[in-house]
């Protein structure tokens, strides 16, 4: 239950599955989520968590291929990378499919 990257190579979810079980992670992908780049300092802004954790945190994301960053200037700026969100959401789907047929024959089992 892969998906195919661009280079041809199967992307397994398990990465970003790993990289959304941290709370931390989780809450920076919200912010992500609002849509458009983000710098640690404004990512960081209201948090309790230093800039330098969030920048580890960030790596994660994108080592999980979530969050893409570029320079501008002397800055980084950060954006959310939804493909991967979208694949997470699919592999789940199969699994809610799977799940649904199994109980599926189930309840017709117990019914004959």
């Amino acid at each position: 239950m892969t998906r195919a990257s661009k280079g041809g190579q199967a992307r397994a979810p398990v990465p970003v599955f790993a990289a959304l079980g941290d709370e931390t992670r989780l809450a920076i992908v919200s912010r992500l989520s609002a849509g458009g780049q983000f710098s640690i300092a404004r990512l960081t802004a209201g948090s309790a968590v230093s800039r330098q954790a969030v920048t580890k945190h960030l790596h994660v994301l994108a080592h999980a291929g979530l969050a893409r960053s570029n320079r501008r200037g002397r800055e980084t700026l950060w954006r959310l990378e939804p493909d991967r969100l979208s694949d997470a959401r699919r592999y789940l789907d199969q699994i809610s499919e799977h799940w649904d047929a199994a109980l599926h024959r189930l309840k017709k089992a117990v019914e004959s």
